[in-house]
């Protein structure tokens, strides 16, 4: 098996790139390993960001297990509801998730529920806890694309530009994501054929990278609680919406060909700038970032 992925344009040749990590008679998918470890860096980078906030932490670990949980739900069912031929004749493979096939907008949406109603249990305010969130979220994501990296998935049409990445032929999961253009310009390398794609895992990952530095050197500027998720909403789906124009592997509105996460990403950009207007209008207030007082010794 060829587990060569190449970026030729770059002179970088990686002659063996695993999907499983393997360690002794078990196998670890590379998929799953990479978006659990994301998961826990998020986690810790929201629990410490608790501390500038005065949010109380043990209600927040409780918060977020659930939400990760509920997440992940809404991410898989996203995905399965939009991909349904795909699984309709082997209804077992929809519970392998570390196969690959998990749909982010699924996990916000389902997430963000699960938040509010966590907020109102535990008596959280519902905008300032989203802020805290998104901050780990993004960096999540930003983790977490590179296990499309391993499971040669989430890539786009041909292109030959600096980025260009080339995936072995029969590496590729589904011969419904080879598009004629690519048919038309596969690559030999070493007696082997490779089809040659944009990388959009990785675009969306440095896209996302982008997000959070500039999430991360706005938040002392915030002007109310929800503007650092807002803004996480509408510079995610303004990225997304022009990376998912790529993708072959997109998941369609049933037969329009309309992309249902550009219809999503709209959606959260207009969502994103509406609610910014009304709250600056508003005049909502935002709660100020101090640094934790140590405590005194007795």
């Amino acid at each position: 098996m060829n587990n060569a992925i190449i970026f030729p344009n770059l002179g970088i040749t990686l002659n063996n790139v695993p999907e499983f990590l393997t360690i002794g008679p078990v196998n670890i998918s590379l998929y799953g390993l990479i978006i659990g470890s994301a998961m826990i860096i998020a986690f810790l980078w929201c629990y410490s960001e608790c501390r500038y906030y005065n949010v109380d932490r043990d209600h927040f670990i409780d918060l977020f297990i659930i939400t990760i949980v509920v997440g992940i739900i809404g991410a898989r069912l996203y995905y399965v509801i939009f991909a349904f031929d795909y699984y309709k004749n082997d209804p077992i493979s929809i519970f392998k998730i570390w196969e690959g096939g998990l749909g982010i907008y699924g996990g916000i949406i389902l997430g963000m529920v699960s938040v509010i109603v966590c907020c109102k249990i535990f008596k959280l305010d519902f905008w300032l806890i989203a802020d805290i969130v998104s901050l780990g979220v993004i960096f999540g994501q930003i983790c977490g694309r590179w296990g499309n990296f391993f499971n040669r998935e989430a890539f786009g049409d041909y292109t030959d530009n600096l980025f260009a990445m080339l995936i072995p032929y029969d590496r590729v999961r589904s011969t419904d994501f080879i598009t004629d253009n690519m048919m038309s310009n596969l690559v030999v390398n070493n007696g082997e054929v490779f089809v040659s794609v944009h990388p959009t895992f990785l675009y969306e990952s440095l896209w996302n990278l982008c997000v959070l530095i500039f999430l991360i050197l706005f938040r002392k500027y915030k002007k109310f609680d929800g503007q650092i998720f807002l803004l996480y909403m509408g510079l995610y789906g303004l990225g997304r919406f022009f990376i998912e124009s790529l993708r072959t592997d997109q998941l369609q509105i049933g037969s329009t060909g309309i992309a249902i996460s550009q219809v999503v990403a709209i959606i959260m950009i207009v969502a994103s700038v509406a609610l910014q207007i009304f709250f600056i209008v508003k005049k909502k207030p935002a709660t100020e970032r101090v640094k934790p007082q140590k405590a005194e010794r007795v």
